[in-house]
């Protein structure tokens, strides 16, 4: 199922009063799709029209047609004033991290993108989206935690967790830390909407979403479901990385995605001897990142050295970029100037 397919199959429903079909009439809001469900809200001038429960039967009619009688339709008929509230209202931009493979150091280029943001005054989320690998937890010393709930609307919401005013929520919250997940695509895809859903987000700025490396369900479910404002690619100076990286640019520009990709950061490019801060040593190459995002016309957005100290601070749970006046800290705060320029 495709967010277009959708809207095209929905445009033969016709909103009488207003005399045009409710996708025209952006009476539609939330769509959220999965393997075998579609949900979203259907906004009316008030909920006292007689005309709601043929439209919303004719919605879920309509979509089974289409897709088969399997599929589960969740419509939620909504009043105009109640429009916009959903749980990611107050979220301004969806800041995709992916990488063509693992091992990149993508989770911890998204831990410290979240701080520098937060110290450039920009209101931060982080929702752990490496569903079957979460690292969140780790890296910001918070394993054995686990999110309060309240009740907004007479249902329960996660209260995601806040760490140097950043407000984080991953799967690794609700599991066991050496629970392995063997979930199938769908399982995994709903856990991801219930991370963005279930929860209290509030006003947030820039929300990253650290990714799955590779491509998968997980990818899919994120850019067809939710208002993505772009994507930024993590790889290192390796041929082997850099070849994956091609991949995930392809995945983003789909027709059926069509995802910006903001540009590419580059990480471990070069070696710096904490006693010599000022020397680089680029021992697996040099540029071939930079040179990689331009033949692509994509930004290159910056290099990250390679530093013990970096591997270091994730593993106690304080990330590096905590430090705004080392070195590291000042290359994280460049980059986030860089990302706040992209999607200006």
């Amino acid at each position: 199922m495709q967010k277009e397919a959708i809207f095209e199959q929905l445009k033969q429903i016709i909103y009488f009063p207003k005399r045009n079909n409710i996708v025209e009439l952006n009476m539609i809001e939330n769509l959220q799709i999965s393997e075998s469900e579609v949900s979203f809200n259907l906004v009316f001038p008030d909920l006292n029209d007689p005309g709601i429960k043929m439209m919303v039967e004719n919605c879920s009619s309509l979509i089974k047609e289409k897709f088969g009688e399997a599929i589960k339709v969740n419509v939620n008929p909504i009043a105009q004033k109640n429009s916009g509230e959903g749980p990611l209202s107050g979220v301004k931009k969806i800041i995709a991290i992916a990488s063509g493979k693992g091992g990149v150091g993508k989770s911890t280029v998204a831990s410290n993108l979240a701080i520098a943001l937060s110290k450039l005054g920009k209101k931060v989320a982080l929702l752990d989206a490496d569903i079957y690998g979460p690292s969140m937890p780790i890296m910001f010393g918070l394993e054995n935690a686990q999110p309060s709930a309240t009740q907004v609307n007479g249902k329960t919401k996660v209260l995601p967790i806040e760490k140097y005013g950043i407000k984080i929520l991953s799967i690794g919250f609700f599991v066991k830390a050496d629970q392995a997940l063997i979930w199938r695509g769908p399982m995994a895809s709903s856990a991801l909407n219930q991370l963005f859903n279930d929860a209290v987000w509030g006003e947030i700025d820039y929300m990253l979403v650290d990714l799955p490396p590779g491509t998968s369900d997980i990818h899919l479910t994120l850019t067809q479901s939710y208002p993505i404002t772009g994507a930024i690619i993590v790889t290192t100076p390796q041929q082997v990385a850099i070849a994956d990286v091609k991949k995930a640019v392809a995945m983003f520009r789909q027709e059926k995605i069509n995802v910006p990709v903001l540009g590419v950061i580059e990480n471990m490019s070069y070696f710096t001897p904490a006693e010599l801060p000022d020397n680089k040593y680029y021992i697996f190459g040099k540029g071939n990142a930079e040179i990689f995002a331009t033949n692509l016309n994509i930004p290159f957005l910056g290099e990250i050295p390679l530093v013990a100290a970096i591997a270091e601070s994730g593993d106690k749970g304080s990330p590096i970029a905590m430090d705004g006046n080392g070195i590291i800290g000042k290359v994280y705060a460049q980059l986030a100037k860089n990302i706040i320029e992209q999607t200006s």
